[in-house]
């Protein structure tokens, strides 16, 4: 069934987006706003790329690839957490940084292949049992390791956060840090590791790209979906479980284009192309218009802390 097929490919089309926005929603928990999930993507693609290119090692391939976006993270920690920089700026410097550090990295890997075997590691696994289920088991549990990954990572961080006391406490940064450092909570600790974390998680949806998506290094491989990535979080509203849902549905709108071209449709490729960031400023309009604080970010987003001035 083309259903079957789309829904199938929508899923792994938001894979990488999912990856990146669950990095995201961790980092904002945490009080941060980082506007650099698309440098940090493009780092851990082009450094998981390259080590898996080398070694021909996939584990290798991951562990660098999220190392990068870490150490991305890390630059951004620096200058906001521990200087108390601006996070607009500063995320948007690390987008930059990330560009062009993969630019360069990535210029001897221009049309490179990985090996069969390399390929092979990520090939689709059908899970048994769930995976002869009727429609749904061709179209959620047929795939390779990495999207499962995703669906096991959301779950876990939305256990984490809702369900365990260290997750209350990262609420508890984000929306009012001053009260949490007079609990004992230690503010500059939760927020380096769960910035740390967050960037991990984009790097590797970065690497999703250049490992299995596309296993072949282009230039600007992530094309926008850092961006779409951060209106992701405010679409989910920094829920773990929604960031599924949305992953998938901009999945799903990124390869619309090529289904309906294989239909006959005479509509140019570019207008499809928009589709993605045309619904993403509209989703971004109608939250901004609703007021309800259940979907509203933390209170200290955006805000450097500083504990004597509490």
């Amino acid at each position: 069934m083309i259903t079957v097929a789309f829904l199938k490919a929508a899923i792994i089309a938001g894979t990488p987006l999912l990856f990146a926005t669950l990095g995201e929603i961790i980092t904002e928990k945490a009080g941060n706003l980082n506007l650099g999930v698309e440098g940090m993507m493009l780092m851990g693609a082009v450094i998981g790329f390259q080590m898996g290119y080398s070694s021909n090692s996939p584990l290798l391939a991951l562990i660098f690839a999220a190392l990068a976006g870490g150490i991305g993270a890390f630059i951004y920690a620096f200058l906001t957490v521990s200087l108390r920089a601006n996070q607009v700026v500063s995320g948007l410097a690390l987008t930059i940084f990330g560009t062009g550090f993969a630019g360069f990295v990535g210029q001897k890997l221009v049309g490179l292949k990985m090996t069969d075997e390399f390929n092979d590691f990520f090939r689709e696994l059908k899970i048994p049992g769930l995976g002869d289920i009727p429609y749904f088991g061709e179209i959620l549990f047929n795939h390779d390791m990495f999207v499962y990954l995703g669906f096991i990572t959301a779950i876990i961080l939305g256990l984490y956060l809702y369900k365990t006391g260290r997750g209350l406490n990262l609420r508890a940064v984000g929306e009012n840090p001053a009260a949490a450092d007079a609990a004992s909570v230690r503010i500059t600790r939760y927020k380096y590791i769960h910035i740390l974390i967050g960037g991990a998680l984009c790097g590797l949806g970065g690497a999703y790209l250049s490992l299995v998506y596309v296993p072949v290094w282009q230039e600007n491989i992530t094309a926008g979906r850092g961006w779409i990535a951060v209106a992701l979080v405010i679409f989910s509203a920094w829920n773990p479980y929604r960031a599924i849902f949305g992953a998938y549905l901009f999945g799903g709108l990124d390869i619309i284009g090529f289904r309906l071209q294989g239909t006959g449709i005479a509509i140019s490729q570019y207008v499809f192309d928009m589709v993605p960031y045309v619904v993403t400023i509209i989703i971004l309009v109608i939250v901004s218009l609703r007021k309800d604080k259940r979907n509203a970010p933390p209170k200290s987003l955006g805000e450097p802390y500083f504990r004597e001035e509490r």
